[in-house]
């Protein structure tokens, strides 16, 4: 056991709420909060399951900071109805997210992670749709800078891109946020998308340049991918991504904030949430933290 280690979780690390899928609101604050861990991201669905007033007591109380809110985005259609009623959801996501930022601790980020939607049903148009998601979010970005929120456009893994998300890089992503500032529109760099990237050290070194980074998330990846690759994460040091190149990178960057751990695992699902946030805790003490100041 490291040093590290025996004085408890890493101050950096927050549990992304995704990662104990199965456990509500009450339950995730209350478990993360008494293993130690100073910040947590919440989901927009366990949040609207109790209402916006009452999760924003409840995080208040937990004295956690809140680090992002997943997720808006989605917005790849063609303009018509449904179109703008995901824009019109995507404005209730940013007010949520400023909500939640003001109740959390000390530190607290107000981040809205976006991911951008896939191929419109019938359409190979991949172009046009990406087009769309800078449309989306040129029609958000008053919204959020009136409320003091940053979108951050997270790229999908290319095996999403059909189906959830035609951003596919970190390159992509940077290219559409450019178009904005960087308070208002940054992206999210996750080490389960982005590490197969020929570019990934070059674009996180961009990205800190032009200071669009605006959460770090990290999980494993490891082959064989199950029947619903979203099911593919795994906990830091269980698969075979380099978190020691890609964190230094973030960290040569200046980047400074939370590192969130978002697990979609079913396996890790199914134990005890407050097992799997204790294994969390020691897993990205062993696979990060070393690579952290």
């Amino acid at each position: 056991m490291t040093l590290r280690q025996a004085q408890g979780p890493d101050p950096r690390l927050s549990i992304n709420q995704a990662t104990i899928k199965y456990a509500d609101l009450a339950t995730a604050l209350r478990i993360t909060a008494e293993a130690g861990v100073q910040g947590i991201g919440l989901w927009r669905e366990p949040v609207n399951e109790v209402g916006l007033d009452v999760a924003a007591r409840m995080l208040a109380d937990s004295g956690l900071r809140f680090t992002t809110h997943c997720r808006g985005g989605f917005f790849t259609l063609p303009d018509g109805p449904e179109r703008r009623a995901a824009l019109d959801d995507n404005r209730r996501a940013i007010e949520e997210t400023a909500a939640l930022a003001a109740a959390g601790a000390d530190g607290s980020t107000a981040v809205l992670v976006l991911v951008a939607g896939g191929l419109p049903e019938g359409s190979r148009d991949l172009s046009g749709a990406r087009e769309r998601v800078r449309d989306a979010i040129g029609a958000l970005a008053a919204d959020a800078q009136a409320a003091g929120v940053t979108l951050a456009i997270e790229p999908l893994h290319p095996m999403f891109g059909s189906d959830r998300c035609v951003v596919s890089t970190l390159g992509q992503a940077l290219d559409i946020a450019a178009d904005f500032a960087p308070e208002v529109v940054g992206v999210a760099v996750d080490t389960f998308h982005i590490w197969w990237d020929p570019q990934v050290l070059d674009q996180i070194a961009r990205a800190g340049r032009e200071g669009r980074i605006a959460t770090y998330q990290v999980c494993d990846w490891a082959t064989p991918l199950p029947a619903d690759v979203l099911l593919s994460r795994h906990y830091p040091g269980d698969g075979i991504i380099d978190f020691g190149s890609l964190t230094s990178a973030v960290v040569a960057t200046g980047y400074d904030r939370d590192i969130e751990v978002e697990i979609f695992n079913a396996d890790i699902w199914a134990t005890d949430p407050a097992e799997a946030v204790r294994r969390t805790a020691e897993s990205f003490a062993a696979a990060v933290s070393p690579h952290l100041p």
